[in-house]
């Protein structure tokens, strides 16, 4: 037995089908090509973008593969551009459907064009979805002309299969020409429906699955019939999927059983036979698709290929198993509860990830796809690993991989989705409703076999489409109900095109770039080596750039407002210089795209302004000498001055006229580009300062204020002379290494020089260091302290410094006008510069002498805070050294430089004195506090040390408090709260007492009352102060206050007379009455003061305070009723008594008040009710309109119509009989009164009287009839109401609610209230509950509309 050979043998071909067919169809059978060359080898063809592999000259062996990198960020793959070669194609012949194409007469494409879609702008369009008219055209002749039917599945490779419903396969060549017909319709009759199709991996073979559950193989070479198999799985179901495995000797089966089944084909003696062998059973879960592992010829070596793998999907879980060498399961995926309707989808396909290519399986059932990486590993097992979850918001009906990093989705909607795997975006949506696509639902339903599947299979099948859409070679075909379309990824270049067509040229241009720098995604056609792809992409860019340039110009607006053409421009002209930047060809910009641009004024100036932010970020350096002068005048003819300035001190203005520069900016005061042009232009950097001096000095020697111009050019050269002493270029950058020594030398002599270039006779030494210490000394300084500590200790530096610092000595102390600050900042700069260690400066000891004397000179009292704040820094900055310590104190105290002292006493710990300097310094007095808190707190300080302080705080308690009480109490609870008692003793002053008590014992002051260990009688004592100086406050803070004897402050309060304080206390004591009656004393001393003869704004006030002291009376007895018993809560007019009399009587009344006031609402409400709802019921019957029972008379038979007498009209009743009335006056049914007719019904009246009518009108009223002709004016109702009404009262006649209430309360009032009941009878037996008609309505009745 041995394997059978596929290709060698040669059978005779059917009895002419296709020939027949062929000659059916007549010239359609030639038609254009499917394919180019690519195809000529078939199956031997390499798919590279299958896998993500790059073009080589020989193809990659399985080692490197598995040794490559991780290339899962290579965006550019070398793709096979289609099987198909549509450009080839004769568009008479072959029609685009292209959803994107602008060439299509497709019905979207106007709203494309209007508005792009997000995914459309970033990407353009990446699909293309084409009709391949040839074989549309001959599946729907073959339906026609040799009843075919309807198409039903489709298999692609090298050829194209389709299945018809009445069991043909038609076999097409890459050319769309018909190359076999295989089968029959009688065939078919017997079979059923071709329900699946698959060819095997060299196009050698197909296999043919039928609704009734039969398999053909079929040799597609010669068309003969191989096999026709019935016995593989059980009869009566139908082939939902049949596939060829990588062995061409082994295929798998799924029938709608849900079982699935291998069959092995064999040939032994040259006898063709199959063996089946079930590999998952439905009855255990029926499994609706199934995926063999499929490899290309390129990875048919990978060790996963010799397990032959199959994944299967039921209903419930994922199953992928191993055929070889044994069947062995190596996963169970059980997927959670999903959409019962929604289609369970796989595929397969090999990734590059993780430095190895393994295959992945996609599965997806609703709207989230799972991701499967599987893997070998050393020891031969299968291990599977979750990646990534893609999560949708539609159901999918069909996965598709296009390549490794590129998938196709089809959604429920008949909507395809392309998707890049990796970042999980949407690249295009397609819509295919066009195509109406096949759908298998029959086939699930096994309709032909008598419909024998579960539930959950059809449902399932209701959305199946597996047979109708098939992938081969990065194409995707799908089957429709009379055509074949195919979808394939656009070529780059095409996608370009595309966007070009679409008159897109900056989503073009961005696209483009997007290739050109690696970041695009399904891109096919490109080289993977980068310089050559760069190439090839910036060529076409250049291109693309000239036609958007043209189009720029071209689409101008030539009328309107000139800000129309400028914002056009401004749309347009940046994306030019932006890409031209971007690819680097400033050549290109500046040449041609400028001397375009410049045809058009507009255009060049918004051009000019586009290079503004490439200048400024340094992007932009190569401009020509042209284009600098045309940016320069334009700047200046619209006035923009900073941006003119900002971009000259970017630029390379060396090929400009530097002269003409320079005036121009001296005139439009850009000083910073003025100075940039001397330095970089001519290197000379003296000219600048030279040109500020000549502007600043004067008016400063003449001790003139600056104007903000001038200020501004000061600031200027203090910052340019800083840059280059620093070795800077100004504004911005660095001076070249071989020009810094000598720039820094050139500006120190320049600084030094003794006159002016073009000196006056009376000019001054040294102006130069003159101005500066003049506009700025503190600033001036700064910059040459930054250039000292820059400068090497070289001879040469040394010198320099020590001339510097003589020169500036010379100039501001031999002068008068320089302030003390001005002074104290130079020498507080020397002293910074003596107290380095390496410090080489000299300067005479008796300057400083000098320095402090006009410091501290008591004489001049201006600028006091100045001259000391000057000193100090001077201190600070190490100049103490330079002074006498034991005679800079008593200058400082003489002149009153406390934070001199202070700085003095520091350094010698003697802190106890420095709070005299706190005390004496009317600045700082308050933050004596502060001070002696942190010395006695802070750790670090000797006990001594805290000794002393203390002991010097003590001596100046009083002092403290009289400086703020508050803080003085603070400082004493916490530091000295053993001395409180003695503070309070020897304070003198009773009102500096009370303050400093309040602040130490009132806690809305702040003080933690916790830590005060003081004795009640303190407090007391407080309180007797603040009744004497702060009585309105009193009760207050009693209320707050917490350490006092009740006894004790009840005397003072009562001694000072504080009726409401002493009430107060008495409350709290518990004596509740004696409170009271401090209030009601209270309360007729007002009232006696009132009766007394009073001014009339006087009177006012006293009734107002009687008012409040009432008030807190009555609050006072509310407070503590609930805790006084009966006897003392009552009143003292009715203590005896009197009010116990009357007691129950008055709560009975208002017992009863509130019981009648309760009934009297209840019963006014129902009583209201009910007139309403008979009221309503009652017009909505009258208003009702008539419908009669029958259109003839009830007294004569006769219609109503008969009649053509003038006197004879139609009477119709509510009740439906209709009469006329002549026949009613026969049958004396009508009475006149006053000159109206009034009938009554003749049939109701009989049968409710016995046929006797009364006479007499008070009876006529009970009847039921009633005319509606009739309409009367007067307030009685007529007879017709009357009639109404009493039929309303039959239809709802019961007890009323009215009665039962009356009987209710009658009953239960009786029992309730003890009250009498005066009877005739039992009223028991007059009850309305005994009436033998009684009876309860437990719903309302239903209100009739109107």
């Amino acid at each position: 037995m041995e394997p059978e050979s596929l290709g060698a043998e040669q059978g005779a071909s059917l009895p002419g089908p296709a020939d027949e067919l062929g000659t059916l169809l007549g010239q359609d059978a030639a038609l254009p090509k499917l394919s180019g060359g690519e195809l000529e080898s078939k199956s031997d063809l390499i798919d590279d973008k299958e896998f993500d592999i790059p073009q080589v000259d020989t193809p990659p062996t399985l080692e490197s593969i598995l040794n490559e990198t991780d290339d899962e960020e290579e965006s550019f793959v070398l793709e096979d551009p289609s099987l198909l070669n549509i450009d080839n194609i004769d568009t008479h012949s072959y029609d685009t459907s292209s959803l994107a194409s602008s060439d299509s007469g497709d019905r979207t494409h106007s709203k494309r064009k209007k508005k792009l879609p997000d995914s459309f702008s970033l990407h353009g369009s990446v699909v293309r979805l084409s009709l391949l008219k040839g074989i549309s055209a001959q599946i729907v002749s073959a339906a026609d002309k040799v009843d075919a039917g309807l198409p039903t599945a489709i298999a692609a490779s090298s050829l194209i299969a389709v299945g018809t419903s009445h069991g043909l396969a038609l076999i097409f060549d890459p050319n769309q020409a018909l190359r076999l017909c295989l089968g029959s319709t009688a065939v078919g009759a017997q079979y059923g429906a071709i329900s699946a199709l698959s060819i095997n991996n060299d196009c050698s073979r197909l296999l043919c699955g039928f609704a009734k559950g039969q398999i053909t193989m079929w040799d597609l070479a010669s068309g003969k019939l191989l096999r026709s198999i019935t016995d593989a799985h059980p009869p009566g179901t139908a082939i939902l999927h049949i596939k060829f495995t990588d062995d061409p000797t082994l295929a798998i089966c799924n029938d709608s059983g849900g079982s699935v089944f291998e069959l092995s084909f064999k040939r032994v003696m040259g006898v063709r036979t199959c063996e089946s062998r079930c590999l998952f059973s439905g009855s255990k879960g029926e499994v609706c698709c199934i995926e063999p592992l499929h490899a290309k010829t390129e990875l048919r070596d990978h060790p996963i290929t010799q397990y032959s793998l199959l994944a299967m999907a039921s209903l419930t879980k994922i199953l992928v198993i191993g055929l070889k060498p044994s069947l062995k399961v190596w996963m169970t995926f059980p997927y959670g509860r999903m959409d019962p309707s929604s289609v369970p989808l796989l595929a397969w396909h090999f990734v590059a990830a993780q430095n190895s290519v393994n295959p992945m399986l996609a599965f997806c059932r609703g709207d989230v796809v799972h991701f499967l990486l599987v893997k070998r590993d050393d020891s031969g097992a299968i291990h599977v690993t979750k990646q990534k979850q893609l999560h949708l918001h539609y159901d999918l009906i069909n996965f598709t991989w296009i390549n490794s990093r590129t998938v196709v989705l089809l959604d429920s909607v008949e909507k395809l989705h392309m998707i890049d795997r990796q970042t999980q975006e949407e690249l295009e949506t397609i819509e295919i409703s066009e195509v109406q696509l096949v759908y298998n639902s029959s086939h699930f339903k096994s309709l032909a076999t008598g419909g024998n599947v579960s539930q959950a299979l059809a449902l399932v099948g209701e959305r199946a489409c597996y047979q109708s859409i098939s992938s081969c070679g990065g194409q995707i075909f799908y089957l429709g109900t009379k055509s074949v379309h195919v979808m394939m990824i656009r070529s780059w270049r095409e996608r370009v095109d595309h966007l070009l067509k679409q008159d897109c040229l900056t989503e073009a241009l961005a696209l483009a770039w997007s290739f050109h720098e690696g970041k695009a995604k399904a891109v096919v056609g490109l080289s993977g080596d980068a310089n050559k792809r760069k190439s090839v992409l910036a060529d076409r860019m250049v291109e693309i750039l000239f036609h958007y340039a043209d189009r720029t110009l071209k689409k101008c607006p030539d009328q309107g407002k000139i800000q129309v053409m400028e914002q056009h421009f401004q749309d347009m002209v940046p994306v030019i210089v932006d890409y031209c930047l971007l690819l680097q060809r400033t050549d290109l910009l500046f040449s041609q795209m400028y001397d375009k641009l410049s045809e058009n004024s507009v255009a060049k100036g918004v051009f000019l302004e586009c290079l503004e932010p490439y200048i400024l970020s340094d992007k932009l350096m190569g401009m020509t000498a042209q284009v600098m002068k045309d940016l320069l005048l334009h700047y200046q003819d619209k006035n923009l001055m900073e941006d003119m300035e900002a971009c000259i001190v970017h630029m390379d203005i060396t090929s400009l006229d530097i002269q003409q520069v320079v005036l121009l900016c001296w005139e439009n005061h850009l000083y910073d580009a003025m100075i940039y042009v001397y330095n970089s232009g001519m290197n000379d950097f003296i000219s600048p300062m030279e040109k500020l001096f000549k502007v600043i000095a004067p008016p400063l020697n003449a001790g003139k204020s600056l104007t903000d111009e001038k200020v501004v050019m000061g600031n200027k050269l203090l910052v340019y002379i800083s840059c280059c002493l620093a070795g800077r270029a100004y504004p911005l950058g660095d001076i070249p290494e071989d020009l810094v020594p000598l720039v820094k030398n050139q500006v120190f002599e320049f600084l030094i020089r003794l006159h002016s270039a073009e000196a006056s006779a009376d000019e001054e030494v040294y102006p130069y260091v003159r101005t500066l210490l003049h506009f700025d000394t503190r600033e001036f300084l700064n910059v040459l302290a930054l250039t000292f500590e820059d400068f090497k200790n070289d001879k040469q530096a040394v010198e320099y410094q020590q001339r510097i610092v003589d020169i500036l000595l010379k100039v501001m102390v031999e002068n008068s006008d320089f302030t003390p600050s001005q002074v104290g900042c130079l020498f507080t700069f020397l002293a910074r510069q003596l107290a380095k260690p390496n410090n080489t400066l000299f300067v005479n000891r008796t300057l400083f002498d000098q320095v402090l004397e006009f410091l501290c000179s008591p004489d001049d009292d201006s600028r006091h805070s100045e001259r000391q704040q000057v000193l100090l820094e001077l201190l600070q900055a190490g100049g103490i050294v330079q002074f006498e310590e034991n005679r800079l104190i008593p200058m400082a105290e003489k002149a009153e430089f406390y934070q001199i002292c202070e700085f003095m006493y520091e350094r010698e710990h003697l802190y106890d004195k420095i709070i005299d300097c706190y005390l004496r310094d009317p600045v700082r007095k308050e933050e004596v506090f502060n001070y002696i808190h942190n010395i006695l707190s802070i750790p670090g300080y000797s006990a001594e040390e805290k000794q002393s302080v203390w002991q010097k705080a003590m001596k100046h308690i009083e002092e403290l408090l009289l400086l703020s009480p508050n803080k003085a109490a603070d400082l004493i609870a916490t530091h000295f709260n053993d001395q409180i008692e003695g503070i309070i003793k020897n304070l003198q002053d009773q009102f500096l007492l009370f303050q400093f008590l309040r602040s130490l014992l009132d806690p809305r002051e702040g003080i933690n009352q916790d830590m005060l260990q003081i004795s009640p009688c303190v407090t007391e004592q407080f309180i007797e102060l603040l009744c004497h100086y702060n009585p309105d406050h009193v009760l207050e803070t009693l209320q707050v206050l917490e350490f006092y004897r009740l006894e004790e402050t009840i005397q003072i309060t009562q001694k000072h007379l504080l009726h409401e304080a002493s009430s107060y206390l008495l409350e709290k004591k518990g004596d509740i009455h004696g409170a009271f009656l401090v209030m009601l004393e209270q309360l007729r001393s007002k009232l006696l003061m009132l009766t007394c003869e009073i001014e009339e704004s006087t009177e006012l006030h006293l009734l107002k305070d009687i008012e409040d002291t009432l008030v807190k009376t009555i609050a006072l007895c509310q407070r503590n009723s609930h805790s006084l018993n009966q006897q003392q809560r009552e009143d003292p007019v009715y203590g005896r008594g009197k009010l116990g009399e009357i007691q129950g009587l008055v709560l009975g009344m208002l017992d009863t008040f509130n019981y009648e006031q309760t009934l009297l609402e209840t019963t006014t409400n129902l009583l209201n009710h009910d007139l309403h709802w008979s009221l309503c019921n009652l017009r909505a019957s009258i208003t009702r309109g008539l419908n009669p029972k029958q259109d003839y008379c009830c007294i004569c038979l006769q219609q109503y119509k008969r009649r053509q007498e003038m006197a004879d009209e139609i009477i119709v009743f509510s009740c439906g009989h209709l009469y006329h009335s002549l026949c009613l006056l026969s049958k004396e049914c009508g009475i006149e009164t006053k000159g109206q007719m009034r009938w009554t019904c003749y049939k109701c009246n009989s049968s409710n009287k016995g046929g006797k009518l009364s006479e007499n009108f008070s009876e006529l009223k009970k009847g039921n009839g009633a005319s509606l002709a009739q309409t009367s004016s007067e307030s009685l109702l007529d007879s017709q109401q009357i009639q109404a009404f009493d039929q309303l009262c039959r239809l709802y006649r019961g007890t009323s609610r009215l009665a039962l209430l009356t009987e209710l309360s009658r009953t239960h009032g009786g029992e309730k209230h003890g009250l009498l009941n005066v009877s005739q009878g039992d009223p028991a037996l007059n009850s309305v509950f005994q009436n033998e008609n009684f009876q309860l309505h437990l719903t309302p009745p239903p209100l009739t509309e109107e």
